[in-house]
């Protein structure tokens, strides 16, 4: 199985209040779980087809997504799902952690007691579901994306928080990747273990460091699990 053929789901809690927000909200969340592959050409008579949306709202919703870098305006060629590299996994790593780092120390220094209790929450559904090994990828990736929120709640700059929106984002494109196998050894909720108790203890830099590294191991498995199917390797769903 090739990177670009192996097939992802997600969800999203947005909730669109217009038809370009209806189309925009789709189409990132097909981009985000391969479901639109890398690099693919989006014609709007075929989103049109696929999402029973007016070619209007499709295009402005498109415009946005490459204001976004989810999608690549070609001028009168159109759109393209932005492809998929180690450069660019990298680049987004790096700015990534530069926001997030920011975003953290912010939140845990401005965090309230409804902070703290939303953020034990939050951890404690994403520990339940962590362990089981039955439970669904969309119900850990939402407990997953509900406890890297809460974590950041506290922070008092709306900017940095849209803009790690979108970084979280486009991460996650990858991070899928890492998902689709299972013999990557790695000890995720121990992770997340180190990066909850530092932000509960308010000890800013072990949560950032802790978080650092966490952002870090999630770019090092999806880098091997490319290196594993360009070498021709099979890849194990998990």
């Amino acid at each position: 199985m090739s990177i670009t053929d192996a097939p992802f789901n997600a969800g999203s809690s947005s909730q669109p209040k217009t038809m370009t927000d209806h189309a925009y909200l789709l189409i990132r969340t097909d981009v985000i779980a391969g479901r639109l592959r890398p690099g693919a050409k989006l014609r709007v008579e075929q989103l049109r087809a696929n999402y029973e949306i007016g070619a209007t709202p499709l295009r402005e919703a498109l415009s946005r997504l490459s204001a976004d870098g989810f999608v690549i305006a070609e001028g009168q060629r159109g759109f393209r799902v932005v492809p998929m590299s180690f450069a660019d996994l990298q680049d987004i790593t790096r700015v990534r952690t530069l926001v997030e780092m920011e975003a953290l120390r912010d939140s845990i220094e401005n965090g309230d007691e409804a902070w703290e209790s939303n953020l034990v929450a939050a951890y404690y559904r994403l520990s339940k579901l962590e362990g089981r090994a039955d439970s669904g990828y969309e119900a850990r990736e939402r407990a997953n994306g509900e406890f890297h929120s809460a974590l950041l709640a506290g922070c008092s700059s709306p900017l940095l928080l849209r803009m790690h929106r979108t970084l979280y984002d486009q991460h996650k494109r990858y991070r899928n990747i890492s998902l689709l196998t299972a013999n990557v050894p790695r000890d995720v909720h121990k992770e997340h273990k180190a990066i909850y108790d530092a932000a509960l203890a308010r000890k800013s830099k072990q949560a950032c460091d802790a978080t650092r590294l966490h952002i870090e191991r999630t770019m090092e498995v999806t880098l091997e699990v490319f290196r594993r199917a360009e070498a021709g390797e099979s890849i194990k769903s998990v």
